[in-house]
């Protein structure tokens, strides 16, 4: 009880420094983008993630990449990642690596890519 106690007065004294504080914490996004190709065209695109996937999820900032394929309609996919900052997706995104994923991959397309740039607010493990 007594540590319970002395964590609870620390808590309550602390209150201000640790709202700072959480308010300096770096709050990670994730980034979705959604791509439909060509049905001839999915071996080459899966071939080249398969190439560039662990690049990219090395990239500066990135902390979790995966890939989606819809169940119904198999030309589309989606890309999941997690991004420290919108200023870390962006360099990835003026980068030599991110230029020539995007060149080969953007010729595959069947439809215009889209993405979407979010904020988690509740995950249940």
């Amino acid at each position: 009880m007594v540590f319970l106690r002395t964590c609870k007065d620390f808590l309550v004294s602390n209150k201000s420094k640790i709202n700072i504080l959480k308010s300096k914490i770096k709050h990670m996004f994730v980034r979705i983008v959604k791509m439909s190709f060509h049905e001839e065209k999915i071996p080459a695109f899966l071939e080249n993630f398969e190439s560039v996937k662990d690049k990219i999820r090395n990239a500066d900032g990135n902390r979790f990449l995966e890939l989606y394929q819809d169940k119904n309609d198999k030309c589309i996919f989606f890309t999941y990642s997690y991004w420290e900052t919108e200023a870390d997706l962006e360099n990835y995104r003026q980068s030599e690596l991110f230029n020539t994923v995007w060149d080969f991959t953007k010729k595959l397309f069947n439809a215009k890519p889209e993405a979407w740039s979010v904020d988690k607010l509740v995950s249940l493990n």
